[in-house]
């Protein structure tokens, strides 16, 4: 396959307004969630990016029905499934190469009692196992087995169903309790979750969920208590706006000195992100439902109380998502004064640093989790070269790097962008970049 490039012209202040796609981790989910019924579901708002148009047609060699209504919304129908396409060489292609493919497992475990996935791929930032997913399966019941000679996974329900349980999760993982409630929808009697991921996707997942007829108690908590039901009907449903574009853009505008509107932010749903930046000391302004960022010459790192070196972390919602530790780190280092940047969760997620280095930014990777960024303050910009995007953040946060940087960069498999983040190129250049697609 022939890989894109982008060639950046970076240095050029851009202005006006960003409109985010419609989340990507909630579309996966939501998609996934169609194969519960066998009634139409319209679902709106779904970014047109690899990973989610993968998904698509995933679902559509199972035999789903899918219409696209307008270029942000189709209509689902999973009235005819064919489960024998799980085992076919091309349904085995297509699903590794996708790691959200993992959220296919619930759903058809509980509406036709088996699945059967190989090993998903995905992003290589770390270690992401899927051991959550697959252990409360079995505590409802289900039995499962793993291939490691073909790297495959089967799970199947007993002859008597999926019945309801008590589970502790083991993690706190936004997919595995995404899974596990779309099984125990459709399960006999009641399911505890404890520990349960509270992202205000997975409380949309909740919320599409009860409409199609589930009995789903404790929306935004770590307890999930769900009554199974028979079967489930149609409904529609619109996906929130990407929180990470969102603090993508927010990281963008500060680098480059630009004035950006984010319209219709859903910013009720974006939790610490914009406090996170404004500890970066980037000014945000919230305007309704939108986020208006002015440009700014200079921002300020600030410190804790005692004067130590501000940590910004990832944690579980309500904590700092994961997924913008990239963004914050490109970001800082153009800020006055230094960060500690803690990346808890995958110990591959800040090696692209050494391309930042490479530019001219002077951070000190302390192991895999843990990277100091002193911030050059614009005193010393950062300058254009040719790199790699290893994974989606990190191609972000280098396309942001690249957009501030004196001179021209060159960003090979820009494919890993594109996974993510919605003809970004395009919408970038109509507010004053100069990107262009090799």
């Amino acid at each position: 396959m022939q890989l894109d490039t982008f060639e950046v012209v970076g240095g050029q202040p851009l202005k006006g307004d960003l409109h985010p796609q419609g989340a990507k981790n909630e579309a996966l989910q939501i998609i996934s969630a169609v194969l519960l019924t066998d009634e139409p579901v319209t679902i709106s708002n779904i970014p047109d990016i690899l990973d989610v148009n993968k998904l698509i047609e995933l679902l559509k060699g199972l035999g789903v029905t899918v219409d696209k209504l307008a270029p942000d919304t189709y209509r689902f129908c999973a009235g005819t499934v064919d489960i024998a396409y799980l085992r076919s060489e091309e349904f085995m292609r297509d699903a590794q190469r996708l790691r959200g493919s993992v959220m296919l497992i619930g759903p058809l475990l509980a509406r036709f009692g088996r699945a059967t996935l190989p090993k998903p791929g995905g992003d290589k930032i770390g270690r992401r196992r899927l051991d959550t997913h697959f252990l409360g399966f079995q505590k409802l019941g289900a039995e499962f087995k793993y291939d490691d000679v073909k790297d495959i996974y089967y799970v199947e329900q007993p002859a008597n169903g999926l019945k309801g349980t008590y589970l502790h999760m083991d993690e706190i993982s936004v997919t595995g309790t995404a899974n596990v409630l779309m099984a125990a929808v459709l399960s006999k009697g009641k399911t505890t979750i404890y520990n349960a991921a509270c992202e205000p996707y997975l409380q949309q997942l909740c919320r599409m969920l009860q409409r199609m007829g589930a009995n789903i108690n404790g929306l935004g908590s770590n307890l999930l208590e769900i009554e199974g039901v028979e079967s489930l009907g149609g409904t529609t449903h619109r996906c929130l706006p990407d929180m990470i574009e969102i603090g993508s853009f927010i990281g963008l505008a500060a680098m480059t000195q630009s004035e950006i509107t984010i319209k219709n932010a859903g910013v009720d749903h974006l939790g610490l992100i914009p406090h996170t930046f404004e500890r970066l000391g980037i000014q945000i302004e919230r305007r309704g439902d939108d986020l208006y960022i002015p440009a700014q010459e200079r921002y300020e790192i600030s410190t804790f109380i005692d004067g130590s070196i501000l940590t910004i972390y990832d944690a579980p919602w309500p904590g700092f998502t994961p997924d913008l530790m990239s963004i914050i780190l490109v970001t800082a280092t153009q800020a006055r004064g230094s960060v500690l940047v803690h990346q808890k969760m995958f110990e591959s997620r800040l090696f692209f640093t050494d391309k930042l280095i490479d530019m001219g930014a002077q951070i000190i990777l302390c192991d895999p989790h843990r990277a100091t960024v002193i911030g050059l303050d614009r005193r010393y910009p950062l300058r254009g070269i040719e790199m790699t995007s290893p994974d989606i953040r990190a191609g972000q946060a280098l396309l942001i790097a690249a957009l501030s940087a004196k001179g021209i960069s060159r960003i090979h498999n820009v494919h890993q962008i594109d996974r993510g983040y919605q003809h970004i190129d395009q919408r970038l250049n109509a507010i004053g970049a100069n990107i262009t697609r090799v």
